[in-house]
């Protein structure tokens, strides 16, 4: 057994062991499993926003991406910026309600806001089916890293049941508490491990960080710009557009929100939160710095540029605290996906079909229901081939769908009612299932257009007929809302007859 399998298996099994101990001297109940008890203050909640942002994405797509498309990548950088501003104003307001109403789980604020908990299966059903490749994104990307760094030893496959073995057990018995505690072990290795390959890979091959992106661009002219078709600005600008209204959407960093001890947290953290996403730039001159070291990586296979060229460069004692930092990256995230995905369907599934069920059984059922989850994204992650930003994106396009709901929901009264956020949701969901199922853009449909059209991210065009659908159903429901209590007292008013 090499160096590199030796260290990638201490740092699963520290993280194994942080997980199940963070459960001590705690009741775990739904409260306590799922929101931490709402004590968690500025730091854990950063490491658990962070957790959840800096996945295996983060340490494979951005590289894979920076070293496949070039400057379309830039778009990570801005989406997740633009989404910590935006929470500044956002949260709080999210954060209060949910406390005022004890809630535990996204669909619960919008079961509460819209009082209807058929619309809480809705968005039950959305955030679980978008949780799936964002889960197989976390497993694939967990099979590269712990394959490519232990040198072929472990296969892909192996490695993922490994992992995901793991992390279902402690995620049953810990719940959001070992999250939070193998999170800060992750980000801790993660940001001196980034770092270093970032600075230490173009100054070892290039001389530095300048005449690295004079080589990219010498041997590739107009790889670090925007294509006028395709993935060009129209593409990057509705990409950004779509993924910041996502971001707080998925129900695992919705549902994080909720476990913070105040509201004043999540101000601090839009302050730091911001800085933190500059580490990107370092997972992207590792992808530039491969494009010429370890060339011929097509497709999917561009995802392995960053771990090649670490293979390539390093002893195998560093290859393996590579593959370690790798290995959390895609832990931590899923530990959070798998205990939201399991609570949305125990207490706002399972819950509204047997009301007579208890909150201790409702308990139960979601951790048992832990496992198999695990096991549905095991099977897509052994037989899919997608590229992991591929993945990420149709995720979002899911989530996003529940924003515009949400929107309407914060103000004192609701622009919107329960029908509109139903129709509008299932219009947009049945949009973005269509154009995924039959593989179409704008570019395939209207191919005359003018690219600044046709190379919108199709996301869009879910999101503006869920919020068409909306305002539509929500007006006609509430005119024949007003138009039936009118007949009814004309019919009991007595004539002058």
């Amino acid at each position: 057994m090499n160096s590199a399998l030796l260290i990638i298996f201490a740092f699963l099994l520290l993280a194994f062991y942080s997980g199940i101990r963070a459960r001590q001297g705690k009741d775990m109940n739904m409260e306590q499993w799922t929101v931490g008890g709402r004590g968690f203050g500025s730091i854990f909640i950063f490491l658990l926003v962070a957790g959840e942002i800096y996945t295996t994405f983060t340490f494979l797509g951005g590289s894979g991406w920076a070293y496949s498309k070039g400057a379309p990548s830039y778009y990570v950088l801005s989406y997740i910026s633009l989404a910590y501003v935006i929470s500044y104003w956002l949260l709080p307001p999210i954060w209060r309600y949910a406390k005022e109403h004890r809630l535990v789980s996204q669909s619960d604020f919008f079961v509460s806001k819209y009082n209807s908990p058929i619309l809480g299966i809705l968005v039950a059903a959305v955030g679980v089916i978008a949780i799936i490749p964002y889960l197989v994104l976390q497993f694939k990307g967990l099979g590269i890293i712990v394959s490519e760094a232990s040198y072929g030893t472990i296969a892909p496959a192996t490695a993922v049941w490994l992992g995901v073995i793991a992390v279902t057990i402690y995620v049953m018995l810990s719940g959001i508490h070992g999250s939070a505690w193998t999170a800060a072990i992750k980000d801790i290795m993660i940001f001196f491990v980034v770092v270093f390959l970032g600075i230490y890979l173009p100054y070892h091959y290039y001389g530095g960080i300048q005449p690295m992106f004079e080589a990219v661009q010498a041997s590739n002219p107009g790889f670090l710009t925007f294509p006028e078709e395709g993935f060009s600005i129209s593409w990057y600008i509705s990409t950004v557009l779509i993924t910041v209204f996502g971001f707080y959407m998925w129900p695992h960093t919705f549902g994080s929100v909720f476990s913070a001890k105040n509201e004043n947290v999540f101000r601090k953290n839009t302050v730091m939160l911001p800085l933190y996403t500059l580490m990107l730039l370092f997972v992207f001159f590792v992808g530039f710095t491969a494009i010429l070291q370890v060339p011929g990586l097509q497709g999917a296979d561009g995802d392995l540029s960053l771990l090649r060229l670490s293979l390539k460069t390093f002893d195998p004692w560093i290859v393996g605290i590579i593959g370690a930092a790798g290995l959390l990256t895609a832990l931590v995230p899923g530990s959070m996906l798998l205990m939201t995905g399991a609570t949305l369907l125990a207490k706002n599934v399972y819950k509204v079909l047997a009301p007579a069920t208890t909150d201790v059984q409702i308990a139960r059922t979601a951790k048992l229901l832990v496992p198999i989850l695990s096991l549905i994204s095991l099977y897509f992650t052994l037989s899919g081939g997608d590229t992991l930003v591929t993945l990420l994106l149709m995720g979002y396009s899911l989530v996003t769908q529940l924003f515009p709901a949400l929107l309407f929901s914060l103000p004192r009264e609701p622009w919107v009612n329960k029908y509109g956020a139903f129709a509008g949701i299932l219009a947009g969901v049945a949009t973005v299932a269509y154009v995924t199922v039959a593989n179409v853009t704008l570019a395939t449909m209207f191919p005359h257009w003018p690219s600044a059209l046709k190379d919108l991210n199709i996301g869009v065009v879910a999101l503006f007929v869920n919020i068409v659908v909306m305002f539509a159903v929500t007006g006609v429901t509430r005119s024949l809302a007003v138009r039936e209590p009118q007949a009814t007292q004309a019919e009991g008013t007595p004539t002058l007859e």
